[in-house]
This record gives structure tokens, C-alpha cells and sequence, in this order.
């Protein structure tokens, strides 16, 4: 089962489907709506059984691209099996619980949740991709998931998952996640105060969406994954570091009690991550080039810059905290990406807007009195950061 089957993790995924038919089958896709001819082709290429639509405005398109799509193939009233049709908010937590042997999750956003914690219930091996799953939502993904059942294809934690084989849990010494350094690395806070959204935008080594770009940029992602790393391998906060790489070969690594260290090694590619996600616990012969070992390379690394760069440890300090304040934190960047992207907010002024609505939250979103019952809990606490990060962008913009 593929959720957002139409972005980037899932045109991807459908990529290492189409190199490997004997391998796997998709039973149903999903996808906001926003693309409804893509969708269409997809579905009727993989000849799925269901197909999602989380917009119901995009259903009368999505229905008649279905048709065009069918007729493109060549398929006659007589040989044409047209999937099922869902739609509605709760369209891809149906579509999670559809009956299969692995979920996907390639939905950007909190609305992922939900459909995680479906295919959970439903027993489900989920290959998560929605990171926002584990950051808002990591005591309820806690509750539901057995163990192995949850697999992860970011690449840092699927490097992180490929390097804890090496040895048991208990001989973990620390889990080091590596980060490009995005467009600004080496510049100080200083040369910080005037970037543009432009330069920003400007990645050196991934092509991504916008908000993730950003994200690289101010390391607002490398600090969201260091969230998730803790709620995937249960790895104090302490024992998480992030160290600068700017070839992005080395996705992460192990450091063991033994001082050894573990590294996991590749080309840039997620078809490798997502692939092993899907074969998982198995590898996918073929999934993406492995390193070229017959042409001289350097690799380098740094320590990261938290002054220039606070991000990571202010998701750590969140992290701490607990309850819903990863919740907190990730809304509150999300609204002040939105705002530097609309111009009402200097480059700077998005971890500090962070730091600023943290600092203002509520006692009972920390620990366990903001331990969320349900996926109601997390919107609650999403909401108050959005509106407080919103308060905070219009007070600056006034003064």
C-alpha cells in the first residue's frame, strides 16, 4: 500500500516496483488530489485495487482521469477493472488498513499520523516515511507498534537501522546522524541576518520540497531527525549526535561501546533506503549505484556550528520535555517557514520564533501531563503553536 503515492517518496517507490515485478505489488495507492492525472496513471500502470483521495473536490477528476487513463492503455469496457474509489479525511487511514503486508507512509505532514497509527492497528508493517508521525505523535505510534513492525526509509535512519545490526542494544554507545550543512555551511550567525528565500532554497546536494529545504537550510530537518532517532532506537538525547558531512555519502553511523564506529555508505539516492524499507528485513539487489571505490573521493566531516545553527538543541531540549512539545516544535516551524517564504521573516527569525513559542508553551503540553490520548490531542497542540507562531511573526512585523 503507497500513501502519497504522487510525491517523492512515492514516485520513487513506484520506480523500484517497476524494477522488481516479481517482487512486490501494489494493492492501492493514495494521494492528496492536487495531481489527479498522475494518480490516474499510476493506478491504472500498477492495477491497483483502491485508490485514495484526500480532497474530495478532486474525486469527479480523479474518476474521469481513471477513464482516460484506462483508454490510453488500451483497455475495453469488457477488460477494464476499475479500482475502488475512496475520499474524505479519512479516505488514506482507510486505505492504511486495507488488507496488505506493508504501508508505506510517503504523506508530508501531520495528517500522516492517523493513517500510521491505522496501519498499525491493522498489524501492517509500516515503511514510515512521515516523520511528523514520530515527532507529534510518538506515545500513540508507541502504543500500537510491535516490534520490527515499524521500518524507517528516511536515509539517516535507515543508515542508523542498517548500523545497530552490528551489534546489540546494550553495546550502543551512540547513535551519530550526518547532516550536508545545507547552502549556508561555515557561515557564522552574523552572515546569517540576510538570506533570502532564494539562497535558501539553493541545496547543494538534494532535490527536495520547499518547507524540507528550508529545513536543511536552518537545520530545522537534521534536528527533527534527531527526534525521531530517539523515538525509533530509544537512544537518550545525549547519545545523539550530529556531525557535519557535507558529501552526504555517509548517511549515519554507530559508535559501540568497543569504539568501534559503523558507517553506512552510498551515492545521494532514496530509491537505496526505500528500497530496503520494502524488502525489509532482505536487501533489494539493484535498489540504487553503490560507491564507486576505483575513483579517488574525499570525505569530510565537521562538528556542527550551534551557535550559528541552535536548532539541534533546541529539538533536543523539546525532546526532553516530552508530551507534545516535538508537537509544538514542528508546527511553530512550519508557520515560521511559511512567513520567511512570504518575506514577513528574516532567515534567523525561524528558530527564533521556535525557540520563542517553546518557551511560551503551556505546562500540561510537557511530559506526561501532555501525553496526547489521540490524535485530537496533537491537532489541540499544533493549533496553539501555529496561532502563537503567527502572534509572534504579526508582533515583529508591527514593530
Amino acid at each position: 500500500m503507497l500513501l502519497g503515492s504522487t510525491g517523492s517518496i512515492g514516485t520513487q517507490a513506484i520506480d523500484i516496483v517497476r524494477a522488481n515485478p516479481d517482487r512486490f505489488r501494489v494493492v492501492g495507492i493514495g494521494a492528496g488530489g492536487a495531481n489527479p492525472a498522475l494518480l490516474a496513471e499510476q493506478a491504472v500502470e500498477l492495477g491497483v485495487d483502491v485508490v485514495a483521495v484526500a480532497d474530495p473536490r478532486a474525486v469527479e477528476d480523479v474518476q474521469l482521469r481513471l477513464f482516460a487513463a484506462a483508454t490510453k492503455q488500451g483497455w475495453t469496457s469488457g477488460d477494464a477493472r476499475m479500482p475502488k474509489l475512496i475520499a474524505g479525511p479519512s479516505a488514506m487511514s482507510e486505505l492504511a488498513a486495507w488488507d496488505c503486508h506493508t504501508v508505506l507512509n510517503g504523506i508530508t505532514g501531520s495528517i500522516g499520523l492517523g493513517p500510521t497509527l491505522a496501519a498499525l492497528r491493522a498489524g501492517r508493517q509500516v515503511a514510515l516515511a512521515n516523520k511528523e508521525s514520530l515527532i507529534a505523535g510518538a506515545a500513540l505510534v508507541r502504543d500500537l507498534a510491535a516490534p520490527g513492525q515499524l521500518v524507517p526509509v528516511d536515509s539517516e535512519h535507515s543508515a542508523l537501522a542498517q548500523c545497530l545490526r552490528s551489534g546489540t542494544a546494550e553495546r550502543v554507545a551512540k547513535l551519530v546522524l550526518t547532516a550536508s550543512g545545507g547552502p549556508f555551511r561555515g557561515r557564522t550567525r552574523g552572515e546569517l541576518a540576510d538570506v533570502t528565500v532564494e539562497q535558501a532554497l539553493a541545496h547543494p546536494t538534494w532535490a527536495m520540497g520547499p518547507v524540507v529545504t528550508i529545513n536543511s537550510a536552518t537545520m530545522v530537518n537534521k534536528a527533527l531527525e534527531v527526534i525521531e532517532a530517539h523515538e525509533l532506537f530509544d537512544v537518550p538525547y545525549d547519545r545523539i549526535d550530529v556531525v557535519v558531512h557535507p558529501q552526504s555519502v555517509i548517511h549515519s553511523m554507530v559508535e559501540f561501546t568497543d569504539g568501534s564506529t559503523i558507517a553506512q555508505a552510498s551515492p545521494p539516492d532514496m530509491r537505496l533506503p526505500i528500497g530496503h524499507a520494502l524488502a525489509w528485513p532482505d536487501r533489494l539487489p539493484g535498489a540504487a549505484r553503490p560507491v564507486d571505490w576505483t575513483q579517488a573521493a574525499d570525505w569530510h566531516f565537521e562538528p556542527l556550528d550551534e551557535t550559528a545553527f541552535p536548532a539541534v538543541a533546541l529539538a533536543k531540549d523539546a525532546g526532553r520535555a516530552g508530551g507534545l512539545m516535538p508537537a509544538v516544535y514542528n508546527a511553530a516551524n512550519e508557520e515560521a517557514v511559511a512567513a520567511f517564504r512570504d518575506g514577513r521573516l528574516p532567515f534567523l527569525g525561524i528558530v527564533d520564533a521556535i525557540e520563542a513559542v517553546l518557551a511560551a508553551a503551556p505546562d500540561g503540553l510537557a511530559g506526561h501531563g501532555g501525553r496526547p490520548s489521540g490524535v485530537a490531542d496533537v491537532l489541540e497542540a499544533e493549533n496553539w503553536a501555529r496561532s502563537s507562531a503567527r502572534k509572534l511573526v504579526l508582533d515583529a512585523s508591527e514593530r
